[in-house]
């Protein structure tokens, strides 16, 4: 199976330049600890409950050699280190500088073993829009005469693809496109249908007002 990414355009560009883009990886799923403990087990003659306990064992001495400032490197798998970060402003001339430090986070290398697994791996673009296009308001009316032109009613599935939006940019444009009086939903609360409002879309100012 491909890792599936989209494209997004990246931060503080030039609005003088065509934006550059940057790909990003949608999580393909998540491997928890009770399926890593049975597929090590499958790789292996430790029982599941062998796996669960040296688990464990490894988290806490983790836990233990972080907090020592020591790094951890797990052969095959990568390097662990902790990180700190200031709590405030700090100076030279900062009094007790000390109390000013806290833990951050804990960072990770990989080991080129482990990057070695992930050599010639495939990459398919999304299908569907996961990010939302820059689109103006205009140009959503403008999308949205062309789409009634040949359709009567739409819901906000369509929506989304007519616009290239997405699911949560969606619904908050559509919401506002009825509260401007634009749209109307002649379906149910959670399943709408929208129709354009009479004098929006190529329907006439003199139409009835659509209703349910």
């Amino acid at each position: 199976m491909a890792i599936v990414f989209d494209w997004y355009e990246n931060p503080n560009a030039s609005s003088e330049e065509e934006a550059t883009l940057h790909p990003r990886i949608f999580m393909n799923g998540k491997v928890d600890t009770e399926t890593l403990c049975y597929r090590i087990h499958d790789y292996s003659s430790l029982t599941v409950g062998d796996v669960k306990n040296v688990l464990d064992n490894l988290s806490k001495i983790l836990g233990e050699s972080l907090r020592e400032g020591k790094e951890v490197h797990i052969e095959g798998v990568g390097y662990f280190y902790p990180t700190l970060t200031a709590t405030g402003k700090v100076t030279h001339s900062t009094p007790h500088k000390t109390n000013k430090v806290a833990f951050k986070t804990v960072r990770f290398r990989p080991d080129a073993n482990l990057k070695g697994h992930l050599v010639g791996v495939r990459a398919s673009q999304s299908k569907y829009v996961r990010h939302s296009e820059k689109i103006s308001d205009v140009e959503i009316d403008i999308r949205l005469k062309e789409y009634f032109a040949e359709h009567q009613m739409m819901n906000r599935r369509d929506f989304q693809e007519v616009c290239g939006l997405a699911r949560t940019t969606a619904k908050t444009q559509l919401a506002r496109l009825r509260e401007e009086g634009k749209l109307v939903n002649i379906g149910l609360r959670n399943q709408p249908m929208y129709v354009p409002a009479p004098g929006y879309y190529g329907i006439s100012r003199d139409a009835p007002h659509p209703s349910r």
